[in-house]
């Protein structure tokens, strides 16, 4: 029985493909679960309540500043770990919530305000010696009305002649001795287990040994030696379904799947060469993008694909919000504030006001914009894509991203939707 790459590729051509998978330059990134795929566990509270405290305290490390002056925690502190039992994620400590010390204390709660929409589970941390609070009491609202899950922790307990009884959800624990700690990473591993499957960025829509072409642009805004994030993920989705990734730039897609033994699976672009990859790509192949994926994996696709219509209702002098959820350095090419704009632009004739937010930043009031256009969200948890989304679903604001933006302008989004009839069958609607 014949064995190597002949035998799994047949009749390939040896010129013609790109690469194959860069196992060097992606090997730190897979052995590495990325921030927005980790439990975000945030630590709330009134200054001095022992949040950085308690934060050392949980994870072993020295990660926040101690002190008893008020308000040493000035911006939100956040660290990427493995805490057992509850495995890869990622802790958040935040400023005081009473910081009263004027316009730049009240930017400082602003930013804990922020954290909230991010937050999986949330550690409410009392001053056990003064109990709840009104402003603890705020704090609290605002965590029940998000739907957070969470935990009343009354921390400083060492410091209480004697526990009171215990309040429903509440643990009482003690920074200082440790006492306490190890059933609040207890309770914090019950509370958040979901018993949810949880969802998959490309696993489910292959089989073991099906092939997977994934088409690679290599430009002078892709990063020298690396694949980016949303390459690396699906990457390791294909990986952990059994599948084989094929990867090559858009100048041998062509060539790479004439020389395969049999039809792939699929064919995921990058969304900047939409037009390139369709030509390429026989019509019986389903195709798609990172972008898009990541839409599904976010959970945003549905209302991605009915906000993307908006593209076709623009009039001049339109307000677009473009967000990207990373600040990386923007390149003279860059994807969301040139490319984009223009072909936009380009599509209307005329001129629209774009307007731009990158990593936190996302504004609150939406209804001045007509479209916001988001970029995939590898770097935001899918907490925070359905806090922006309901934001310009409540307000009325059509919501899509980069991927089916990109489709759209090129005229391939039908095709880049065919994995997804329901969906593809809706834009006829």
């Amino acid at each position: 029985m014949t064995s190597g790459p002949g035998a799994l590729f047949g009749n390939f051509p040896n010129k013609s493909v790109g690469s194959f998978i860069l196992l060097k330059a992606i090997k730190m990134s897979l052995n590495e679960t990325p921030s927005a795929d980790r439990l975000h566990i945030g630590f709330f509270g009134r200054r001095n309540a022992g949040k950085s405290s308690l934060v050392n305290a949980v994870t072993g490390q020295d990660l926040a500043v101690v002190s008893e002056v008020k308000g040493t925690t000035t911006d939100p502190v956040q660290k990427a770990m493995e805490l057992l039992p509850l495995g890869p994620v990622l802790i958040i400590d935040t400023p005081g919530f009473d910081d009263d010390s004027g316009p730049l204390g009240e930017k400082r709660v602003e930013r804990t305000r922020r954290i909230l929409r991010k937050t999986d589970v949330a550690v409410m941390v009392v001053d056990a010696a003064q109990g709840l609070t009104a402003s603890d009491q705020e704090l609290l609202g605002l965590i029940k009305d998000r739907g957070l899950k969470h935990l009343v922790v009354y921390n400083k307990s060492d410091l209480l002649p004697q526990l009171p009884p215990e309040a429903p959800g509440a643990v009482f624990v003690s920074a200082a001795t440790g006492d306490g700690v190890l059933e609040l990473k207890e309770r914090l591993a019950a509370l958040a287990a979901t018993g949810e499957p949880e969802p998959m960025l490309v696993g489910d829509l292959i089989d073991p040994d099906d092939f997977a072409v994934l088409v690679v642009p290599i430009d002078k805004a892709a990063p020298k030696g690396r694949l980016i994030l949303p390459q690396q993920q699906v990457i390791r989705g294909i990986l952990e379904a059994g599948g084989v990734s094929i990867v090559v730039r858009e100048t041998e897609l062509e060539a790479a799947l004439a020389g395969l033994g049999r039809p792939p699976r699929l064919v995921i672009t990058d969304s900047q060469v939409f037009d390139q990859a369709a030509a390429a790509t026989p019509p019986q192949i389903p195709l798609t993008s990172f972008s898009i994926l990541f839409a599904r994996y976010k959970g945003f696709l549905d209302q991605a694909v009915r906000g993307v219509r908006a593209l076709d209702r623009l009039v001049e002098g339109d307000r677009i919000l473009i967000a990207e959820g990373c600040t990386h350095h923007r390149q003279c090419e860059d994807i969301g504030t040139v490319k984009l704009p223009r072909l936009i632009a380009a599509r209307l004739g005329g001129n629209l006001d774009f307007h731009f937010t990158s990593g936190g930043d996302f504004p609150e009031d939406l209804t001045p914009y007509r479209l916001v256009l988001h970029c995939g969200a590898c770097m935001l948890n899918e907490r925070e894509m359905q806090y922006r989304q309901a934001l310009a679903l409540d307000q009325g604001v059509p919501f899509t991203n980069y991927g089916l933006a990109l489709a759209h302008l090129k005229g391939v989004l039908a095709r880049s939707l065919t994995l997804w009839p329901r969906l593809a069958a809706e834009l006829g609607s």
